[in-house]
């Protein structure tokens, strides 16, 4: 993939150029002897617009008729041509829509009156084009604009910005597609997370960023959050309080994990009683089965039979057998 940009230079100037990492490219034009001879003697420079295309030929060919233009071309060219902004994510994602397959999705996530979903639309858009599309556009949108994703209606939409926002959290650091200053992001994205929990409401949502969020932020942090999110009557906050929890337990750490077990053992969702369950599994996975079954022999009699089966799936059949019993 190659990116074809323009700068607007500290003299008002323009330069355009081709490169296949425009992140490191912008650093280099404003910070070190790696950038143009043009755009060093013009610093600071700012990023403009910036385009896509499949290969070097594409790209150079492109690079050449707009170098030729005059500046007023340039401007007026920026206008018209297609970004990678938010606008132009949405309407690649309406591009994707299936009504089939939303009204399987729909039912699947218990959209329906009195269920867990209730209301969530559909676009009806499979992971895999759902993920090519955050690999497309998570290095161009900025924080705010995926934060304008992640209140929409649309189920897909929401993951969408929630997976661009897990992207954005691993590079550890947010740069500034305009300038290429670079500030710490994951601060900024962990509180962003909780203030939009509204939105993060479906167990999919949940389970495949919560760890990786919020789990991952308070590895080294005070984890008083989560303590507080379990005691919540949000379904998806509670949920999110133990799925955090997964990023401790890879770190061979299940002393979270183990105490908002026990918070969560009288709850009345089926989704907890699973979510519970599960971590508790992974528990035994990772850290030890002695310790899960510690837990297991302390609370077996009050654990929901659901939390249960999924805790001891593991299990040998005989061990199953001896827990299903109690």
């Amino acid at each position: 993939m190659y990116h074809l940009y323009i700068l607007k230079c500290a003299d008002g100037t323009l330069y355009t150029g081709i490169t296949t990492d425009l992140d490191r490219r912008l650093v280099e034009h404003n910070n070190n002897k790696l950038g143009a001879k043009y755009t060093s003697a013009r610093r600071p420079v700012e990023l403009l617009a910036s385009w896509k295309f499949k290969n070097r030929s594409l790209a150079s060919k492109e690079e050449a008729r707009i170098k030729k233009l005059s500046r007023t071309e340039k401007l007026e060219l920026m206008k018209v041509m297609p970004k990678n902004n938010l606008e132009n994510l949405r309407k690649e994602i309406l591009k994707l829509k299936n009504p089939a397959k939303a009204k399987i999705l729909m039912r699947f996530f218990k959209t329906g009156k009195g269920e867990y979903g209730e209301g969530d639309k559909f676009l009806g858009i499979v992971m895999p084009k759902l993920r090519g599309l955050v690999k497309e556009y998570w290095k161009d949108l900025k924080i705010t604009e995926i934060e304008k994703l992640l209140k929409s209606g649309f189920h897909e939409e929401r993951m969408i910005a929630l997976l661009l926002l897990v992207k954005k959290f691993e590079t550890g650091e947010e740069q500034d597609p305009s300038t290429g200053s670079i500030s710490s992001g994951q601060g900024k994205i962990f509180k962003l997370y909780l203030k939009n929990m509204k939105f993060i409401n479906n167990w999919d949502l949940v389970d495949l960023t919560a760890p990786n969020i919020v789990g991952e932020y308070l590895k080294d942090k005070d984890r008083k959050v989560l303590y507080k999110l379990a005691k919540s009557k949000n379904l998806w906050e509670k949920r999110i309080s133990i799925l955090a929890t997964f990023q401790f337990i890879k770190n061979k750490d299940p002393k979270d994990t183990l105490k908002i077990s026990e918070m969560l053992l009288q709850d009345d969702q089926d989704l907890i009683h699973k979510a519970v369950g599960w971590m508790l599994r992974e528990v035994g996975k990772k850290c030890g089965e002695g310790i899960e079954e510690k837990f297991l022999q302390k609370h077996v009699k009050k654990m929901p039979r659901t939390m249960l089966r999924y805790a001891i799936e593991r299990f040998p059949e005989k061990k199953r057998q001896f827990y299903l019993k109690k």
